[in-house]
């Protein structure tokens, strides 16, 4: 039985506040993250998604606390993301709420770190978030980023996804650095190249503008579609998301 496509909001955190740019760049505030996740939850959203998108770039943690308040506020599966390095950063997510965590510079800074979260949580906790752009000297054609798209990290995308799904990561949260924000449509050639080479499920981020994008991607093999300035500014809405991907034959929720 083929299971439903999963339609995510994402709520990017800079210093307490739910913001929205191009490319990581020229940031709007969007609203209260807390009041947005409860929002969602109701416009029946399948999971939400949290990125504390400067926590890495600032070398600190996640605020818990804001995690916490969203973990009670929402009952539907929320992952957490930004700034997580190691297996004590997930074991006080979880306890503070989070049901998936994403890692993406942590894991690139020390892969082995996939390994242990995995080991001591199940790679259904762990989620490996890929913020990649079209890389010409890439073999793939893909490279990955760090710091919020902010360094070119040196790798092939094609090749370290690969490297973390056999190393444990349970799901891609796959971010198109390139269409991020454009709402241009997402990038669903590295869609496809992604889903070639892994069987976990893949959560397509970046460049949603149209009912339309959101089927090219499902077309192109994510699980998942994600989407933050469209639903936060309500260009379009969740329920709207879905009746479009079932119309064109994808089972949703």
């Amino acid at each position: 039985m083929t299971l439903a496509i999963r339609v995510i909001p994402c709520l990017d955190v800079h210093d307490g506040r739910v913001v929205k740019g191009v490319n990581f760049l020229n940031l709007r505030d969007a609203g209260d993250p807390v009041e947005l996740a409860a929002a969602y939850g109701e416009q029946g959203a399948d999971e939400l998604v949290f990125l504390d998108i400067s926590a890495s770039a600032e070398g600190r943690a996640t605020t818990y606390e804001m995690v916490r308040r969203t973990a009670e506020t929402v009952f539907i599966p929320l992952a957490v993301g930004g700034g997580v390095r190691g297996v004590e950063d997930v074991d006080r997510l979880l306890r503070s709420g989070a049901d998936k965590i994403g890692i993406n510079t942590g894991a690139i800074e020390r892969p082995a770190a996939i390994d242990e979260i995995a080991h001591r949580f199940g790679n259904q906790v762990l989620v490996l978030s890929l913020d990649a752009r079209r890389e010409p000297g890439q073999p793939s054609g893909f490279g990955v980023t760090t710091h919020g798209g902010r360094r070119a990290a040196g790798l092939d995308a094609i090749a370290w996804v690969r490297e973390a799904v056999e190393r444990g990561a349970g799901e891609i949260l796959l971010n198109s650095m390139d269409a991020d924000g454009t709402t241009d449509g997402f990038d669903v050639e590295m869609i496809a190249a992604v889903k070639d080479v892994v069987d976990v499920p893949v959560i397509a981020s970046g460049g949603a503008g149209t009912v339309a994008h959101f089927v090219e991607a499902a077309r192109a093999g994510a699980d998942a579609v994600l989407a933050a300035s469209v639903f936060h500014y309500g260009t379009l809405g969740i329920a709207e998301v879905k009746a479009g991907l079932a119309d064109a034959g994808f089972p949703v929720r």
